[in-house]
């Protein structure tokens, strides 16, 4: 009986240690499983992390101007070789916004994650687009699960636009991205453009694959009849039938770097294509290359006060005060630049017409000023604010070395700030204006 005990208690405690053994390794899996969870998904702080050093970097003595000065001096070099004369550009302009909804963009090789990033650069691509293209129109549509999804339609109001791509659960990504499908909904979206208007896809890729129904080269020469240009950013790696629609349109591709690489990328398409040659099929080839001049009808509408009795807008059917009246069939608005929904006249205001025109006309680039030989004034002629009388040690490569830049048409001297202010916000020479 004694020794019966002894083994019935032998037993429990070996079941027992035996149990505690296979706790105890399940337990170490789940550990490990979790760290590998957690490992994948990466941590909570790095979603607002960014690599500063990336963008500066101090000098020997730890100090940041050198930095600042190199930035300014890309800048410089990067307006140096845009083209100074006037070149025929398109100030009528229809884009679409085609983004990648796709599985590849929750990478986060580029932070928070590529998706991300896209919608903040987005919204500050569309703010900055109607600021420079006030006559220009914008919609949206995505790329995921196989399909194009059409996400805002076609608009010349920016709050539209950015409402669109505000709401970000909305916007999930998801599947694989169909690049045939969407610029086909794109290119039916512009079908019924004038021809005095651009035609633009604007395409921001992260996958490395694309799901098409069909021949996707079909669609590309269904673009290039309807004279639709194509520009693509990638932020994986470049692929050839991405290249070859940019290349075949007319378009620009890049693959961006870092974060700062995919901004400037986005940013620098918004400023007007210059406009392609239409090739004419008239006999002897004498009409290839020319461009076809179309007269096209604007109307100036009337600005209502506040105080104006409300009314019925024709573009949301809701009851209104203050808006704009059109001049052709007395139409209530609510904003301009637009089409009234009665009579289809485009209605423009003087001022977004005006502010069009910068392209057409650039400022020609400020040369840096390198000696005091034939300097007349000590201050700059902008801001009042006087120049340096001693020479930088640090200067990059074409900068003033005395902070000095000059027309050369009005040959007033302005520092780099106001150089940069006059060149990316004016658009206008302040000494030839006066």
């Amino acid at each position: 009986m004694h020794s019966g005990s002894d083994s019935d208690s032998f037993d429990e405690g070996g079941l027992t240690a035996r149990g505690r053994k296979g706790k105890g390794k399940a337990d170490a899996r789940s550990k490990e499983k979790g760290k590998q969870k957690a490992k994948d998904q990466g941590y909570a702080w790095e979603a607002t992390y960014v690599r500063s050093w990336d963008t500066v970097q101090e000098d020997e003595a730890g100090s940041l101007t050198g930095a600042v000065a190199d930035l300014l001096a890309r800048g410089r070099r990067r307006r140096l070789l845009a083209p100074a004369a006037a070149i025929r550009r398109t100030i009528i302009r229809h884009l679409v916004l085609l983004l990648d909804l796709s599985a590849s963009m929750t990478d986060r090789d580029m932070r928070p994650t590529r998706f991300d990033l896209m919608l903040e650069y987005a919204r500050e691509f569309v703010t900055e687009w109607f600021d420079q293209n006030p006559l220009g129109q914008i919609g949206i549509v995505g790329m995921r699960g196989g399909l194009g999804e059409r996400i805002g339609e076609m608009s010349g109001n920016p709050q539209e636009v950015l409402k669109a791509i505000s709401e970000r659960h909305k916007l999930e990504p998801v599947g694989e991205p169909s690049l045939q499908n969407a610029i086909e909904m794109a290119r039916s979206s512009m079908s019924h453009l004038p021809t005095h208007s651009s035609r633009e896809i604007l395409i921001i890729f992260g996958s490395l694959t694309t799901v098409d129904p069909g021949n996707i080269f079909e669609t590309l020469s269904s673009c290039i009849k309807d004279r639709i240009r194509i520009s693509l950013v990638a932020l994986a790696a470049e692929m050839k039938i991405c290249r070859e629609l940019c290349d075949r349109t007319g378009g620009t591709f890049g693959v961006a770097m870092n974060e700062g690489h995919f901004k400037d990328l986005i940013f620098e398409l918004i400023p007007p294509p210059p406009q392609q040659n239409i090739t004419t099929t008239g006999g002897g080839g004498s009409g290839g290359g020319k461009m076809s001049a179309d007269l096209m009808m604007m109307g100036f509408p009337q600005r209502l006060p506040d105080t104006a009795p409300t009314a019925l807008c024709v573009c949301h059917a809701e009851m209104r005060a203050a808006g704009f009246l059109c001049p052709r069939c007395g139409a209530r608005l609510c904003d301009a630049p637009t089409d009234c929904d009665v009579c289809g006249l485009m209605i423009v205001s003087s001022p977004h017409l005006a502010r069009s025109y910068h392209h057409l006309f650039p400022v020609k680039p400020y040369s840096a000023v390198m000696t005091l030989d034939d300097v007349s004034s000590v201050a700059c002629h902008a801001c009042a604010r006087p120049f340096k009388s001693i020479p930088g040690t640090s200067v990059g490569e074409g900068m003033s070395p005395f902070d000095r830049y000059r027309c050369q048409d009005c040959k007033d001297d302005y520092c780099s700030e106001c150089d940069v202010f006059v060149h990316d916000v004016l658009h206008c020479c302040p000494g030839c204006e006066t």
